[in-house]
Parts: C-alpha cells; sequence; structure tokens
C-alpha cells in the first residue's frame, strides 16, 4: 500500500531503477520489475476492500526490508544523491554466512516515501566459511 502512487512511481522507478511492467491506473494499482525483482504497489483507497492488516501510520512497513539485488549500485546511488534522497543506511560490504559459504554483497538502504525500507545489494563474490569460535 502507498499512500500516493505518482510519487511512489517517481522513487521507485526514477531512482531505483524499476520498470512498470504492466498497471491498472483505474484502481491505483502498478507492477514493476528490475532485473526479475517484482514489486507491486497499491495506492490506498479507503472506500475499496484492499488487503489491510492493521492501521497504515507511516513509516509504513516497520520491521521489514526489502532486499533488491542489482548489477551494480553506483547508478542508485548516483540517482538518489542528485534527487537529495538522503540514504538510511550508508554503503557498506557485508558477508553473510549459508552454511560452509559466505556471501558477499555491497550493499545500502534507503527508504521509499511511504517509509518502507529498501536494501539494495550488489553481489561481490562468496568465500569458504571459517569458523574460528570452535574448539
Amino acid at each position: 500500500m502507498v499512500s500516493d502512487l505518482e510519487v511512489s512511481l517517481r522513487f521507485w522507478c526514477n531512482l531505483i531503477g524499476f520498470s512498470v511492467a504492466f498497471d491498472r491506473p483505474e484502481t491505483g494499482f502498478a507492477y514493476l520489475d528490475l532485473d526479475g525483482a517484482q514489486v507491486m504497489l497499491e495506492q490506498r483507497n479507503t472506500a475499496d476492500d484492499q488487503w489491510v492488516t492493521g492501521p497504515l501510520e507511516a513509516p509504513l512497513g516497520r520491521g521489514i526490508n526489502f532486499q533488491i539485488k542489482t548489477p551494480t549500485l553506483r547508478p542508485i546511488l548516483d540517482r538518489l544523491a542528485k534527487a537529495g534522497c538522503p540514504l538510511f543506511k550508508e554503503p557498506e560490504e557485508a558477508w553473510y554466512r549459508a552454511n560452509t559459504v559466505e556471501f558477499g554483497q555491497r550493499q545500502f538502504l534507503v527508504m521509499d516515501p511511504d517509509g518502507y525500507l529498501l536494501r539494495l545489494v550488489e553481489n561481490i563474490g562468496q568465500r569458504p566459511f571459517n569458523d574460528t569460535t570452535k574448539i
């Protein structure tokens, strides 16, 4: 759910880089795609029978972040900076363990106009996990 579909589309498409795969403007709906990452945006309409599970208070999406993989972060970071859009978390390198392997990514976090937290990531490789904590 978004407060203003046009504002959200400008953010998600113009700044992050998604494209509209299809939309239904008459109902305030857009289906977006970025290299296989897909998001559905629906403008809030209190008169409609929408799937609302609780009060919609800003910032929306508290406690969740959406990880979106992209080939490179630089163009997105450049567009956000040019638009004066603040980052929630500056770019960093992070490694996450999955069993015996660690997967590396360069990542940053930004909030959309409604407060949804997006974690944009670019793959930087993998390495064996070296567990030095075992005795």
